[in-house]
């Protein structure tokens, strides 16, 4: 049995609430789990001690039994300082969609052709 350390979605439709749960990878996401982990309110400001709330020792219990964390759940961990920060490389992220690109080349033709005028 695979387990994952994930969030199961609660709450009421544009209210999200999120239970941290244990989970055979193979359940739904909202389906059974086999242990809840804590809660996490993403409504919350950021620098709320509410927003995430997890139970340590059964995270590290978890991960002790091999479970896999999402990439949410590891990133929550990270702050926590459970974990060490991953290095993430998303290369296209900072790349321009093609209009951008192609508005910038008319911007530096422009460019060129007025220093050509002058």
């Amino acid at each position: 049995m695979a387990i994952k350390i994930r969030l199961a979605r609660g709450g009421s439709k544009k209210r999200p609430f999120y239970r941290i749960v244990a989970a055979d990878s193979r359940m739904p996401r909202d389906g059974r789990f086999v242990e809840k982990l804590g809660t996490y309110n993403p409504l919350l400001p950021k620098d709320s001690e509410e927003r995430v709330k997890m139970d340590m020792e059964r995270v590290q219990y978890w991960l002790g039994q091999g479970a896999q964390v999402t990439d949410r759940i590891a990133r929550m961990l990270e702050a926590a300082g459970v974990r060490e920060k991953a290095e993430r490389a998303n290369p296209k992220k900072g790349t321009p969609g093609k209009k951008a690109q192609e508005r910038a080349e008319e911007k530096a033709a422009k460019a060129a052709e007025a220093a050509d005028a002058e």
